[in-house]
């Protein structure tokens, strides 16, 4: 099941040496060797009064879980497959949508530093390089007893190799040469990048300015021709040119702007 030769196994002793400390965002790191879905474990810890700062890896997933009900599925230790815990209590509810284009942003930024590849986001939780596709995000809102959480899953492909990719446009540090292919290494860098930036966000009550220049800066979506398939069925096309203050993208359709909340995009090709 495992290739012990070029796929390590993530060291949680290690992790939490680097990101467990006083004061910090991260409390609590595990490190499971399989599991369905690492975010009905985080799910489950939440209700069962679990705090904020929770972290649980897998080394495989057999029922991992994608936006819009897909499967993320990937050979053991091949990827990076983690979910975490977050309770921002002090940011309204309205804007709480807002962390599932805080932690793409995150994880393309911690790729961009540590991987140095160009990694970019793509609306609303993708991450990309070149169009293929490096990361999925899910978000989930948990009601507990202690208020609602935030349940954050992240899917990023590390060693999958051109034979195991599950779809053409699927990619991965080693395919895209990225400077390292460390699974810890790339796991800490893209924990301390979500805190730093979850933290700015809770401090600012989850004004998306803190959020905005940067998503817009590394987005793959913006300026380009899309098609969209929306969640009722239906497909409309146009230029995606914004975000508004409420995360929803907007595309400059035949009829004018439609700001979307939420859709499957396709990008069509770049603007000349």
């Amino acid at each position: 099941m495992f290739d012990d030769l070029d796929r390590p196994p993530l060291d949680a002793a290690f992790l939490r040496g680097r990101l467990v400390k006083p004061g910090a965002l991260w409390t609590q790191i595990d490190v499971l060797t399989e599991t369905e879905s690492t975010n009905a474990v985080v799910a489950d810890a939440a209700r069962a009064g679990a705090a904020e700062g929770l972290v649980v890896a897998a080394e495989y997933q057999s029922s991992g879980r994608g936006r819009l009900g897909r499967t993320w599925t990937t050979p053991a230790r091949s990827a990076l497959l983690m979910s975490a815990l977050l309770r921002p209590v002090r940011v309204p509810a309205i804007r709480w949508p807002w962390l599932g284009l805080l932690v793409p942003l995150a994880v393309a930024s911690a790729v961009r530093r540590v991987g140095e590849i160009p990694a970019q986001v793509k609306w609303p939780n993708d991450v990309l390089v070149d169009d293929r596709k490096l990361a999925g995000i899910l978000l989930e809102r948990v009601d507990t007893a202690d208020g609602p959480a935030a349940v954050l899953g992240i899917g990023l492909n590390v060693t999958l190799r051109q034979d195991e990719r599950p779809h053409p446009a699927a990619t991965s540090l080693l395919l895209e040469v990225a400077l390292t292919t460390d699974r810890a290494t790339m796991m800490a860098a893209v924990l301390r990048e979500l805190a730093t930036r979850y933290q700015a966000w809770v401090d600012a009550d989850g004004d998306p300015a803190v959020i905005l220049p940067d998503y817009r800066e590394l987005s793959a979506t913006l300026g380009r021709s899309v098609r969209v398939e929306l969640p009722d069925g239906t497909f409309l096309e146009g230029t995606a040119t914004d975000l508004d203050t409420d995360g929803r993208l907007i595309v400059d359709t035949a009829d004018g702007p439609r700001p979307l909340a939420a859709g499957d995009v396709t990008h069509l090709r770049t603007n000349s």
